[in-house]
């Protein structure tokens, strides 16, 4: 059973993890998002943590930011179920940031799918690097 929900312990909140996570982080782009992901160094109660964010420069006004934040975290919520699994069958936890890079409106199922491909991608990343690593 599918489980669509995004709690407080799945949001990366701590400045100590996001430092790691912008230092020793690895980076990719899938338009309008930009990605960075690093491995967690210890166990958290749930496979990612993940933080939104969006240009204060490209989108002056909060409204607008805060806009886009809900829509990526709504999307995220919804398409990242077969993140999870794979995560949970190799035992792996990662902290993971995505930012709106884009300046223009998208809508709403433009977004949904390129999270898909997004989510597509860092699978594909972690198991060129992560698991290649163990087997």
């Amino acid at each position: 059973m599918k489980q669509y929900t995004f709690t407080k312990e799945e949001r990366l909140c701590s400045k100590r993890w996001i430092d790691h996570l912008f230092h020793n982080g690895s980076s990719f782009v899938v338009y309008p998002f930009r990605v960075v992901f690093a491995q967690s160094p210890q166990e958290l109660p749930f496979p990612v943590q993940v933080i939104h964010s969006v240009s204060k420069r490209k989108f002056k006004k909060a409204v607008d930011r805060n806009r886009y934040k809900r829509r990526m975290r709504e999307v995220y919520r919804i398409e990242k179920e077969s993140l999870y699994v794979l995560l949970t069958e190799h035992s792996l936890h990662l902290f993971l940031a995505i930012q709106y890079i884009s300046q223009e409106d998208i809508a709403f199922a433009d977004m949904q799918m390129k999270m898909q491909q997004l989510i597509e991608k860092l699978k594909n990343e972690l198991v060129k690097t992560n698991l290649g690593k163990g087997d």
